[in-house]
């Protein structure tokens, strides 16, 4: 891991006074690099731009961003897609004006991402956790493009996975070819998959898909111990409650 702060201390110590110089360099600009939590040249850069650190809550948010204007457009899918994560992690109002952002941000491409990453692969299950996160936005439009899948070969070596490691993620999100929901399912089945009933008010519809959602999500059940097929199943049943729901808003005419 680079240490900008240490090493530009070491080289500008040892210039002006050889090698005493550049240990007391070093040891200023390690305390630098703590005080900044700087860990990557592209930290350092950011520092100096003026762009805040991210917090370990919004990285995510920061990758699914990036993902969802790699191919030059951010669809409707990739924006329900950005509120079904934050549904899952049952993030308060504050968290999610965050997420927001940091989502909005992601768009601009602006951060440099390695330093983060190479934090976060000391916690593997965390790094799991991201990537099927990424490859969920990424399935979110239906298609995985050239872009998206450079994005997360990357980052994915970045957190130490192998290439075939992560190609093996996206076999769990990637669609069937027959929704497992779609119109021709009744407003009535919708309501039975969410377990409401016509006269549920929408904040209690809100709320049992959001149960429901965080009940059957991926990442949940992956990090329980479950085998690939039982995570393909919490999978198609996260998305038949998000189908189901989308049907029923659009019926009922709430946001």
């Amino acid at each position: 891991m680079l240490w900008p702060g240490t090493l530009i201390g070491a080289g500008a110590g040892f210039a002006i006074a050889s090698i005493p110089g550049a240990m007391l360099g070093a040891l200023l600009g390690q305390a630098l690099d703590r005080r900044l939590h700087l860990q990557s040249w592209g930290h350092l850069r950011e520092k100096l731009g003026g762009r805040p650190m991210l917090r370990n809550d919004e990285l995510l948010f920061v990758l699914l961003g990036r993902l969802a204007k790699s191919d030059g457009r951010v669809t409707d899918g990739h924006i329900q897609q950005a509120r079904n994560e934050m549904n899952a992690l049952e993030m308060s109002e504050p968290a999610r004006r965050r997420a927001i952002a940091a989502f909005n941000r992601g768009k601009s491409g602006g951060d440099h991402l390695r330093g983060y990453l190479r934090r976060l692969s000391a916690q593997p299950h965390a790094a799991e956790g991201v990537l099927r996160a990424c490859w969920r936005m990424v399935w979110a439009d239906g298609r995985a493009g050239v872009s998206e899948r450079e994005l997360l070969a990357q980052w994915g070596k970045w957190l130490g996975w192998t290439t075939h490691q992560i190609q093996a993620l996206a076999s769990d999100y990637e669609p069937h070819k027959r929704p497992i929901v779609s119109a021709a399912v009744s407003y009535q089945e919708a309501m039975r998959l969410l377990g409401v009933s016509v006269t549920s008010e929408p904040a209690q519809i809100k709320r049992a898909y959001r149960r429901l959602l965080s009940r059957h999500h991926p990442d949940k059940i992956a990090g329980s111990g479950a085998t690939p097929e039982q995570v393909r199943e919490a999978t198609e049943k996260t998305r038949e409650l998000h189908n189901a729901f989308s049907l029923i808003r659009a019926r009922r005419d709430f946001r």
